[in-house]
Order: structure tokens, then sequence, then C-alpha cells
């Protein structure tokens, strides 16, 4: 409720000065004639930049999480607002964490732009977000919203949903700029061979792992992944929990899967308090496993962008991660 409501502030601010910014907007638009594309979170945003390829003089990309604010706690500025409203091409993924996409677009009067919404491209094979045997639950919410499925909006952690949801990019794209139209497919392409063989890497590790369950003590937003290859997980919570404590019985829970399971690795996802997956090894019978982290892109900022990170790098440094930590018992 107080994301909906700072949201809604922003949103009103923004039609208080709509008018006069977007006659400035329209301006600068007149003058530098560019193609501008905006995106929400960091895949979707470096897959347009692989689609793009070095054909970037007449275009503007904007990545609006760059400063590294995580999805779930993201809200758009007046800036933001200001900006979304003036691009031709807007490419978000709609799930919950972007509920403010919808409240937003109505506000901006642009007939021409192209949205994209991924979850959209996706359609059926969108997943209903998981609860599984001892995560915490959110009990007041899911009670108030049992009527409506939340699906995993995740889906970028899918190497295999990457090629369905690039493709769509590259079509969009290839719409807003035709001319550029066998430059972006043959980009496409390209980019849909690397994320092939980075799809069978991903399967040969799974298909030859001495360990073929994950426990995370933190949120769990990998499951159009595991579900990829075929592995199970236990978590403490789902990939959108808001919750930051976890009860005795969920520590006990994870506690006693990895005493079962004799792993050796507790996962968590960047920038996590690494206290629960603390307390977790803590109530296990060796209490010598290791803290592992796997990247979920979803603070990715403007800094690591330009050390060079995408969604490649990243997704390949999770299977590194993966093949040491899942045949750690050979």
């Amino acid at each position: 409720m107080l994301k909906k409501l700072l949201t809604l502030s922003v949103l009103s601010a923004f039609l208080f000065t709509g008018c006069s910014a977007g006659q400035i907007a329209s301006a600068e638009k007149q003058e530098d004639n560019k193609i501008n594309i905006v995106c929400t979170l960091f895949p979707e945003y470096d897959w347009t930049r692989e689609i793009l390829g070095s054909q970037t003089e007449n275009i503007n990309l904007t990545y609006l999480l760059e400063s590294g604010l995580e999805l779930h706690t993201y809200q758009p500025s007046a800036k933001d607002m200001l900006t979304i409203s003036d691009c031709d091409v807007f490419i978000y993924t709609g799930g919950e964490s972007e509920s403010w996409v919808d409240d937003a677009l109505k506000t901006v009067s642009n007939p021409d732009m192209k949205v994209i919404r991924l979850m959209d491209v996706l359609g059926d094979s969108a997943k209903e977000e998981e609860v599984k045997e001892g995560m915490e639950t959110e009990a007041e919410e899911e009670e108030e919203d049992s009527d409506e499925p939340e699906y995993d909006e995740h889906i970028w952690l899918s190497v295999r949903n990457a090629e369905l949801l690039c493709s769509a990019v590259c079509d969009t794209l290839c719409e807003a700029v035709p001319e550029q139209k066998e430059n972006y497919q043959a980009n496409l392409n390209a980019y849909l061979e690397k994320l092939d063989s980075l799809d069978k890497e991903f399967q040969t590790m799974a298909d030859t792992a001495s360990v073929r369950t994950l426990v995370f003590g933190d949120r769990f937003p990998f499951r159009y992944f595991t579900d990829d290859y075929q592995l199970d997980y236990y978590a403490a919570f789902v990939g959108c929990s808001a919750e930051t404590k976890a009860s005795f019985e969920t520590v006990a829970f994870l506690s006693k899967k990895l005493d079962e399971l004799q792993l050796d690795t507790v996962f968590v996802i960047e920038n996590a308090d690494t206290s629960i997956a603390e307390s977790i090894i803590s109530n296990t019978e060796q209490k010598n496993q290791k803290i592992v982290t796997l990247n979920s892109m979803q603070s990715v900022n403007a800094e690591a962008i330009g050390n060079g990170a995408s969604y490649l790098t990243i997704m390949q440094e999770n299977l590194d991660t993966l093949k040491e930590a899942l045949h750690s018992h050979e």
C-alpha cells in the first residue's frame, strides 16, 4: 500500500507540471531527432544494447535503475516520468514490482510510443509464485489477494526465456527504426547463438551435478532457472517477499535440509544480508557450510556496466559458481 501511495504522489506531481515539462521535452526531441528507448531493468537494457549493436548514433538508450536501486524498492522520480513520457520505445518486465507502470502510462500522452511488457511476451509460460515447504509467508497479504494469482516476475533468469524475449525486443526495434532492420536481426541472431551456447553449458552443468538441490537463506528469484534444468530448491522467502527476518521454524527447517542432503553451501542473492544464512549454518550439525552468492541482476548499477557487466557475463559467473557448488561432492 505504501509503495502504491508513493507512486501516486509522484504521478500527481508529474501531472501538475507535465504540460510545461512535456513542451520542453518535445522541443529537445525535435532538435536531436533521436529515437528514445527506455528500459526499466538491466537485462532488457543489455539485450537492447546487443541488438542495437554499433549503430547507435540516432539512439538515446536509458536504463532507469542505473543508480543501483533495487527492483522491489524503486519508484519513478518526476525526471524518470518525463523520460518515459517522451520515449519512442518503452520496455519493462511487468511484474508485481513494476505495478507503478500501469498508472504511469495512463498519464502519458504519446500515442506513437511502442510498449513491450515482457510478461505478456512470455504469455502462458509465466509461472505463479511458488510457496514451498519451510518458507516464510506473508499471511495477511495472502488472505487479501487469495483470489488473484501472483506471477513470478524474474523471467530473465531463464536463458531460454531470454531468447524469446530478445526476439520480441528486436521485432519492436525493427518497427521503430525500419532502416536498421537487417542490422538488428543480424545482431539478434549472433546474440541468440551465444544464449543457446550458454543454455547448453547450464544443462551440462546440471546433468553432471552431484548435488541437485539449492538451499537459499534469502529470497528465491531463480525458479524459472531451476525449472529449466530440473533442479530442486528450498528457501527462506519467495522471490518478491518484503520479509527480512526468518522465524526459528524456517531457519530450523533449512538447517535440517542441509543436514539431510549433506549440502555444504547456502546461497544468497547479491547485496544480501547474510545473517539468515549464518543462522541456518549455525543450526546444522557440521556448522561449516559456506555462503555463496548468485546474481539475480536486480540492482546492476552504472559503475558495474562501465566495468563490463552484461547479461552474459553475469550469467557466466552464476554458471561458474554453480559448477563449483553443485559438483563439490565429487
